[in-house]
């Protein structure tokens, strides 16, 4: 049977992953043991996916990204390069925490920007932007735009990336796709007709 997804011969995938259709992995990057890619996902050169991560469809992971055990990421997010997710609270050399790994959850169409840090525990939304070099350490609603160490909601966000801008009756519209949005009790749902 003819392999669905490309490899770059300098990528090492280990043994019992799946890896969706269109799938490409890039030079020097190891995919561990029991991933799971989704179809027509990119995965970048350097890149590390520990034992067990799932990521969902066409999920772009830029160079340099490191993906621990406990991450999974739904369809269509993107890992900016060099950002990181960490898989232990209090990490120490000399003690063994690998039952201890907290779970991380990235929502569908979510975009977390190069140098960003995710501290292992805390979702991020569909939708949501983590800005470049922020250091996330609580949990993102959907739609959302955190920045800074630590980070901080900025304000919200559409699906196409932009900043929102909501009206006294809490309704925006997203500039380039025009999709209408509603702000209310502090969450924000895309409006659909």
């Amino acid at each position: 049977m003819e392999q669905e997804f490309f490899n770059h011969p300098t990528a090492i995938i280990d043994e019992g992953c799946k890896i969706g259709k269109g799938t490409k992995i890039w030079h020097f990057s190891h995919i561990m043991p029991n991933c799971t890619l989704g179809e027509n996902c990119n995965i970048g050169q350097n890149v590390v996916i520990s034992p067990e991560v799932v990521l969902g469809r066409n999920v772009k992971v830029q160079n340099n990204v490191s993906i621990y055990t406990g991450v999974t990421c739904d369809d269509d997010v993107f890992l900016g390069p060099s950002m990181v997710f960490t898989n232990v609270i209090n990490p120490r050399s000399a003690v063994n925490r690998k039952n201890e790994y907290a779970k991380t959850h990235v929502g569908k169409g979510a975009s977390i920007g190069a140098n960003a840090t995710i501290v292992c525990g805390h979702d991020i939304g569909e939708y949501a932007f983590i800005g470049a070099g922020a250091v996330v350490t609580k949990n993102v609603p959907p739609y959302s735009l955190w920045v800074g160490n630590p980070a901080k909601q900025m304000g919200w966000i559409s699906e196409y990336g932009h900043r929102l801008k909501f009206d006294k009756d809490g309704n925006a519209e997203c500039e380039e796709s025009k999709h209408k949005y509603k702000l209310e009790g502090g969450q924000v749902n895309k409006v659909v007709k």
